[in-house]
C-alpha cells in the first residue's frame, strides 16, 4: 500500500507515461540520436519498420539505415547539420531495413536542446510511405504511358487548351497536321488555326462556349497551317472538369480530311459530269436532227421555194440554239478558270432589266405569259459589266419562261434594300423542291424533269448567274416551297454606288479637245501643259490625286495625261475610281518615270489606254493624242 504521506514525483510519472506512449506506437519509428548520430532509444514502431531489435541498433550510427548512394554523398551527416542549424530537417527517400530491402521513408529530424542551450541530440521520426509511393509511381507510369500514346499518334492533332482557349500541350500529330513546333504554339490562342475571316467573327470562342455548356462540340471546316495553307478539318472539342467540378480547359482533337473531302467532291463531280455529258449529247442532238432533216429537204430536187425559205429559217434558229449552248460552256470555263474579264463601269440597273425583258419577251409571248415589271422611280447604280448583268437577268427570265406553263405569270422587280440593290424574278410555275434548293446553283445541276426532258438545258444558267453576281460583289438566293403553282423566286443583291457624273455630249466640229495634265512636279506639269496647247488642244493642270479626280468630274476632259506617283491618291487609284464613278470616263494615259514591264501591266490593269515613260517623245505623244481623240 502506498505511503499517502509521501509526495508524488509527477515528473517521473510523466516521463514513464511518455516512454510508454512512444514505445507503444507501431506506425512510426521514433528514436533518439546523440549529437553524433548514435542511436540511444528504439520503439516498437522502429522495430516493426526497420526489422532490428533494440539491442541490435542502440549504440550504432543511424547511417546504417541509408543506401550506399546516399552514404557516398554524406547524406546522413548533412541531415544532422541542417537539423542542428535550423532546428528541423524533413525529407523523403529510400531507406534500408535489416534484411536489405528498401522502403520509401518520410523522415523528420528535430534538434533537442538542453536548458543551457547546448545540443543534447536529435529525435528522428520515420514513416513507411512505400505503398503511397508505389501508387504515385503507378500513376506517373500511367500518365507517362498515356502521354506516350498521345504523343505517338500522328494521324490526329491532339492538344489541350486552358479555359480561355490558349494551347497548353502539343502532340506529334498536331505538329504534323498544323506545322508548328511545340515551342512555337504553346501559349498562343487556338484561333490562330482558323482562317482570318472566320477568326474575326469570334467563331472559335463560340465553339468553346458551346463545348463548355453541353460538354463537347463537333465541326468540319477549313483550318490554317503555319505556312498559311488550308486543310479541311474534322474537329472535336471536349470540355474537361476535375473531380470537384471545376472547369480545367478543353481537349481538342483535329483530323485532316482534305484528301477524303477531295475524293468525295471528285466523286460527286464525276457523277454530275456524267449527267452533264448525257445532257450535252441530248441537247446537241436536238438541233442537229432538224438541221439534218432540213438539209435533206433542201437537197431534194422537188423542193419548193417556200419550203426552202422555211428550212433556211429553221436551220438559222437551231444554229442560234447551238451557239447559245457553246457560249454558256465557254463562259463557265472562263469563270471557273478565273479568266473572265469584267469591264467594270457605272451601270444603271433599270436599263439592264429593261433590255433583258425586251430580249426575253418574244419567248414569253409565245407561251402567252403575263410578264410584269415593277421598278421604283429611283435610279439605282452599281459598278459592273453592263453586258454581263444583262446576261444574268436574261438567264433568270429564260428559266422562268422555260419552266412556267403556258398562260403563267412572271414578275420582275427592282428596288433598293439598304445599301444594296435588290432584283427579284418570280414565277408561278412548278417551283423547286426544298431539298434541291441547296444544290440549285451547282454546276450541271437541274431540277427534276420528266423522261422526255421537254425543258432541255445543260444546267449551266444558274451557275453562271451565281458566279457573275459574285464577281460583282453580290449574292443570289433561291426561294420556293416546291408546291406546283406557287413557283419560285430568285433574289439578287448587289452593292449600290453613287450615281455617276454624266459626261457632256460630244462637241461640234472645230471645238478644241480638252486635256487634263496631272503631275505633282509643277515644272513637269506646266511644260507638258504648254506642249499640249502647242499641239492644238486645250489644257488644264492638277497637282495631286484628289484634285485630278475632282477635275475629271467637273471639267469633263476628253483625255488625261497622268503621273502614277501622286500624293493623296496614286494615279492607279484615280484611274480605278474614275472607272467606278464616271459614266463615260475620258481616255487615261500614264506619263511616269516607271517603265518596267510590270509597271505597264499595272497601268493597263487600272484602265490606262497607254503608258508613256518620261521623258516623253513629242512625236510619239502627238500620234497617240491624234489616235485617241480622233483627229484627222
Amino acid at each position: 500500500m502506498a505511503d499517502l504521506g509521501k509526495p508524488l514525483n509527477l515528473g517521473a510519472i510523466a516521463n514513464v507515461d511518455y516512454r510508454l506512449m512512444v514505445d507503444s506506437i507501431v506506425d512510426y519509428a521514433i528514436y533518439f540520436l546523440d549529437p553524433n548520430g548514435i542511436v540511444l532509444s528504439w520503439n516498437k514502431g522502429a522495430k516493426e519498420l526497420k526489422g532490428y531489435e533494440a539491442d541490435e541498433v542502440i549504440g550504432r550510427h543511424f547511417s546504417m539505415f541509408y543506401p550506399p548512394e546516399l552514404l557516398d554523398k554524406g547524406w546522413p551527416q548533412h541531415e544532422l547539420e541542417v537539423a542542428n542549424e535550423v532546428g528541423k530537417f524533413e525529407d523523403e527517400g529510400w531507406r534500408l531495413r535489416k534484411d536489405g530491402t528498401r522502403f520509401w521513408a518520410s523522415i523528420v529530424i528535430t534538434r533537442l536542446t538542453a536548458p543551457d542551450g547546448s545540443l543534447r541530440g536529435f529525435s528522428k521520426i520515420t514513416r513507411d510511405l512505400t505503398e503511397r509511393q508505389k501508387q504515385q509511381d503507378l500513376l506517373r507510369a500511367s500518365e507517362e504511358r498515356f502521354r506516350l500514346i498521345v504523343d505517338g499518334v500522328k494521324d490526329y492533332a491532339i492538344f489541350m487548351l486552358d479555359p480561355s482557349g490558349y494551347v497548353v500541350s502539343w502532340n506529334t500529330g498536331a505538329r504534323a497536321t498544323k506545322g508548328y513546333e511545340a515551342g512555337e504554339i504553346i501559349g498562343r490562342h487556338f484561333s490562330v488555326f482558323y482562317p482570318p475571316d472566320v477568326a474575326a467573327t469570334g467563331f472559335p470562342d463560340k465553339e468553346l462556349e458551346v463545348a463548355r455548356e453541353v460538354g463537347r462540340y463537333e465541326d468540319e471546316g477549313w483550318r490554317v497551317r503555319k505556312d498559311g495553307s488550308r486543310f479541311w478539318a474534322s474537329v472535336v472539342i471536349t470540355a474537361l472538369f476535375d473531380s470537384t467540378g471545376r472547369h480545367r480547359g478543353f481537349a481538342k482533337v483535329t483530323r485532316d480530311l482534305t484528301e477524303r473531302r477531295r475524293a468525295s467532291l471528285l466523286e460527286d463531280e464525276g457523277r454530275r459530269i456524267t449527267t452533264f455529258l448525257a445532257m450535252l449529247g441530248h441537247e446537241l442532238r436536238n438541233p442537229l436532227a432538224p438541221i439534218a432533216n432540213a438539209l435533206a429537204i433542201i437537197e431534194h430536187p422537188n423542193a419548193e421555194p417556200g419550203t426552202l425559205k422555211r428550212m433556211s429559217g429553221l436551220i438559222s434558229r437551231q444554229l442560234k440554239q447551238m451557239t447559245r449552248l457553246v457560249d454558256d460552256l465557254l463562259d463557265v470555263g472562263r469563270i471557273t478558270s478565273g479568266k473572265i474579264h469584267l469591264d467594270a463601269k457605272p451601270v444603271k440597273l433599270s436599263e439592264v432589266i429593261a433590255e433583258a425583258v425586251e430580249a426575253v419577251k418574244p419567248l414569253a409571248d409565245a407561251k402567252q405569259h403575263a410578264l410584269t415589271l415593277d421598278m421604283s422611280g429611283e435610279a439605282l447604280w452599281i459598278s459592273g459589266d453592263r453586258a454581263r448583268m444583262i446576261q444574268v437577268v436574261c438567264n433568270l427570265l429564260n428559266n422562268a419562261v422555260k419552266f412556267t406553263p403556258g398562260g403563267g405569270h412572271i414578275g420582275v422587280s427592282l428596288r433598293s434594300a439598304g445599301s444594296d440593290a435588290e432584283i427579284s424574278v418570280r414565277d408561278d410555275g412548278p417551283g423547286i423542291k426544298p431539298e434541291q434548293l441547296p444544290r440549285i446553283f451547282m454546276l450541271f445541276t437541274q431540277g427534276d424533269q420528266d423522261a422526255s426532258r421537254s425543258q432541255g438545258g445543260l444546267g449551266l444558267g444558274l451557275t453562271l448567274v451565281q458566279q457573275l453576281v459574285a464577281l460583282h460583289g453580290g449574292e443570289v438566293s433561291a426561294f420556293s416551297t416546291g408546291v406546283p403553282g406557287q413557283g419560285s423566286e430568285f433574289v439578287i443583291h448587289l452593292p449600290l454606288v453613287e450615281a455617276p457624273l454624266e459626261m457632256r455630249r460630244a462637241e461640234g466640229p472645230g471645238v478644241r479637245k480638252r486635256i487634263l495634265v496631272v503631275d505633282d512636279n509643277m515644272d513637269a506639269a506646266e511644260t507638258m501643259s504648254v506642249l499640249v496647247d502647242n499641239l492644238g488642244y486645250l489644257s488644264s493642270i492638277a497637282f495631286d490625286g484628289p484634285s485630278a479626280l475632282a477635275a475629271i468630274k467637273k471639267e469633263q476632259p476628253d483625255l488625261v495625261l497622268m503621273d502614277i506617283g501622286l500624293p493623296g491618291l496614286s494615279g492607279v487609284e484615280v484611274a480605278q475610281r474614275v472607272r467606278r464613278e464616271v459614266a463615260n470616263p475620258p481616255a487615261l494615259v500614264a506619263v511616269t518615270g516607271y517603265g518596267q514591264a510590270s509597271d505597264r501591266d499595272t497601268s493597263y490593269d487600272a484602265g490606262f489606254y497607254a503608258h508613256l515613260t518620261k521623258p516623253v517623245d513629242v512625236r510619239q505623244l502627238e500620234v497617240l493624242l491624234e489616235r485617241l481623240l480622233d483627229r484627222p
